[in-house]
């Protein structure tokens, strides 16, 4: 499935004041990313766009899916609230998220996660995360 345009002038979808281009985009051009925060978030717009080759390449290969594929009919993602980035220490980090969502004509879904990040030959990347 092709990934959805995202104009690198619009607001990044991920939720911080700038422009896709001055955030995410470089992420998703192959710019490591300077903390895990800044995966996650990329992450997320991964979702918002349906860029199953980034989240794949941002996934830990210990724990990273053989394939990858999204619902249809796809959600529609209304926002992210990032509620804290923990540095357990240099290599290691969690990120405790909501993500909200909609199916159709559903009502919002709210996604809560703790994330944990590992960073290896300087490159973050996810490893898992628990729901709740």
């Amino acid at each position: 499935m092709p990934t959805p345009h995202l104009e690198p002038s619009a607001p990044c979808p991920c939720g911080r004041a700038c422009t896709y281009a001055d955030c995410c985009k470089p992420l998703h051009d192959g710019a490591a990313a300077p903390d895990a925060e800044a995966l996650m978030r990329s992450r997320y717009v991964a979702y918002v766009r349906r860029d199953a080759d980034y989240l794949r390449a941002s996934w830990h290969a210990s724990t990273r899916p053989d394939d990858l594929r999204f619902d249809d009919p796809p959600p529609v993602w209304l926002g992210l609230d990032v509620k804290a980035h923990d540095v357990i220490d240099a290599d290691r980090a969690e990120v405790a998220f909501v993500a909200k969502y909609r199916i159709g004509g559903g009502s919002v879904v709210r996604m809560r996660e703790r994330s944990r990040f590992v960073r290896e030959a300087g490159h973050w990347f996810y490893v898992d995360g628990d729901l709740g």
